[in-house]
């Protein structure tokens, strides 16, 4: 048994170990444990700090969760686009791939909450039908390998998959979403990242929340997986209490690229049953995004997204740098709030009928087929 499946085993994940390490209330969270699995790795437990940390309201549970009856369980509309278990098939040419409901951390804002924790809901059965689908449909060319986290499958169930993706000639890119390196990063071996390594191209994105959880454990990780040739990315969710302060990001965003780490997406949290509690007003986003831009490298500087409800995909959010117009002087601002005006160039008229069709002859007239075949003619 690897050291990561060890302490794995050594995780808190009932109400009786809660009760006795923290003092929780019993019932309260075997009901909360019924509803939404509950699991903390001794590592990201060794992160907490105190009481109501960012690090503790990530992974410990609170009686809200129960409150929160309203919102819907899948805010995405995910289970509305799987043509078949196992698939999410919203985009034209990618395809979400859910390969385990096992996370080494279950994390209490997690937009899946509904299904992670349960393999009847996520079944590793359905592997080879997602395998299927995706061989089935050429016009998917990048994979993007979720559940659960993939990296909670052993190294050799893990390159089953990967091989057989790769057999598959349209499949171009492979992804993997993995929280590993962030929450057990003892799962990230150079025995896994020489197996990667055989599959690319494949691209990580993983997912730290808060500066605390950029460790030397955690760097390590990232390293290797950088030192094999894996790009990585990272997904951060806004939450209150956890990251909504723009300090907080802006030394995460910089942590994580001294790691190799390009901070890819802010997400907006989802409107997610037994989450809500987790968001924030949109404007706290955009006001992070003010104080990113210009006042660190762009390297740090991610989009920031709302994964639209109902299913309708990532919309990108911005500060308002475009003020306003005057004729073709277009008004603009700086991250300093500085204002500058841009002379805008004026559209070109179309071009006239008789431009266009001279165009069209010439591509007729110097047609290389054509031309190859009157060359032919003249050597006969």
């Amino acid at each position: 048994m690897e050291l990561w499946q060890e302490m794995l085993r050594q995780s808190i994940d009932s109400a009786d170990q809660l009760a006795e390490t923290f003092g929780f209330d019993k019932e309260t969270v075997q009901k909360i444990n019924r509803m939404y699995p509950i699991r903390i790795n001794p590592y990201y437990l060794s992160l907490i700090r105190y009481k109501g940390d960012p690090i503790y309201l990530q992974c410990l549970p609170d009686a809200v969760e129960l409150e929160d009856i309203s919102a819907p369980e899948d805010p995405l509309n995910e289970d509305a686009d799987s043509p078949v278990p196992s698939i999410t098939h919203r985009y034209p040419d990618r395809v979400l791939f859910l390969v385990t409901s096992q996370c080494s951390m279950y994390c209490r804002f997690c937009t899946r909450k509904r299904k992670v924790g349960d393999s009847a809901k996520i079944s590793m059965k359905f592997i080879q039908s997602g395998i299927s689908y995706i061989a089935a449909h050429p016009e998917v060319r990048d994979v993007i390998l979720s559940g659960g986290d993939p990296f909670m499958l052993t190294d050799y169930m893990l390159e089953k998959i990967l091989a057989g993706l790769r057999a598959i000639p349209h499949v171009e890119i492979i992804r993997i979403g993995t929280k590993m390196p962030c929450v057990l990063p003892q799962r990230v071996t150079p025995k896994l990242c020489n197996m990667l390594k055989k599959y690319h191209p494949l691209y990580i994105n993983t997912h730290f929340n808060h500066p605390w959880e950029i460790t030397p454990e955690s760097r390590r990780a990232c390293s290797l997986l950088a030192d094999a040739g894996v790009p990585l990315g990272n997904q951060m969710v806004l939450m209150k209490g956890v990251n909504d302060d723009p300090q907080v990001v802006k030394e995460l965003m910089q942590k994580l690229l001294a790691c190799r780490v390009r901070p890819y997406y802010i997400y907006q949290a989802d409107i997610t049953k037994g989450t809500n509690h987790f968001r924030t007003p949109i404007s706290v986003g955009l006001d992070i995004m003010d104080q990113l831009r210009g006042h660190t490298s762009g390297l740090a500087v991610p989009y920031y997204v709302i994964d639209a409800p109902g299913g309708g995909g990532k919309i990108p959010l911005l500060p308002q740098y475009v003020i306003g117009r005057n004729g073709n002087q277009v008004i603009l601002r700086n991250y300093k709030y500085d204002i500058f005006t841009y002379p805008d160039v004026e559209e070109s008229p179309k071009r006239p009928a008789k431009q266009r069709f001279m165009r069209k002859k010439a591509k007729k007239v110097y047609d290389p087929d054509r031309l190859r075949e009157s060359a032919a003619a003249d050597r006969e």
